[in-house]
């Protein structure tokens, strides 16, 4: 965190699965809402064969985290909030790294502008940020557009690998000063920051980080 704070950053992305939490939010929430039938059975039936194909690498990355949003075509938005909301709760909030948590508190303490990219819905993404004192308008994720509070197939974000780093200057406007991220898939995004952390990385963002030079963070939950 000292690292990090004397950098005194004035624009920080961090991405969410992996690197503010342990697991995988978006993959989660996919086979919890299956579980309490959200969705109707033949949807559930389409996604899980896709999702079978996307394990044996015939469905790209981009497009499963699509449909991971896209689903939920035709349901309000309401509803979907709170069944995220509840699915957090229950599931993710325990596996947040509390160093993270602490580091995004300062950082925001600090005046820096602190946001986070990611390629879950963003619907997760909301109750998740609840957890950290970051507003909605912060949130760079997975979204789809609604219609008189439906929700409809209309992809309108998708910040997964280079799609990351073009959602940030979309938005933002700037890149980076700092960034932090865990995967390949957020490669992209830490390259166009003045200064990039790995953390919990996976092998390949390690190999990568070292290469190049990167920091690299384990959380303590992690190293035990």
């Amino acid at each position: 965190m000292d690292s990090v704070l004397r950098l005194e950053p004035g624009v920080a992305a961090f991405d969410c699965d992996g690197t503010l939490w342990s697991g995988d939010a978006g993959e989660g929430f996919f086979s919890w809402e299956f579980q309490h039938r959200l969705v109707s059975d033949e949807v559930i039936r389409r996604e899980r064969a896709r999702y079978a194909e996307y394990l044996a690498g015939k469905v790209s990355e981009d497009a499963m985290c699509a449909a991971m949003a896209t689903l939920h075509e035709g349901l309000m938005e309401a509803d979907v909030r709170r069944a995220a909301a509840e699915y957090f709760a229950q599931k993710m909030a325990s596996q947040i790294f509390p160093e993270m948590r602490e580091t995004v508190r300062r950082l925001l303490d600090s005046g820096c502008d602190v946001w986070v990219v990611s390629s879950t819905n963003e619907w997760v993404i909301q109750a998740a940020m609840k957890h950290f004192g970051i507003p909605e308008n912060r949130i760079l994720a997975a979204a789809v557009r609604s219609d008189q509070g439906r929700i409809t197939g209309d992809l309108t974000r998708l910040p997964s690998g280079s799609g990351k780093p073009r959602a940030i200057r979309e938005v933002v406007g700037k890149d980076p000063d700092a960034a932090f991220g865990n995967s390949r898939w957020d490669a992209d995004m830490l390259a166009i920051a003045r200064h990039p952390f790995a953390v919990n990385p996976s092998p390949d963002l390690e190999r990568l980080a070292r290469e190049r030079g990167w920091p690299l963070y384990w959380p303590d939950s992690v190293r035990r």
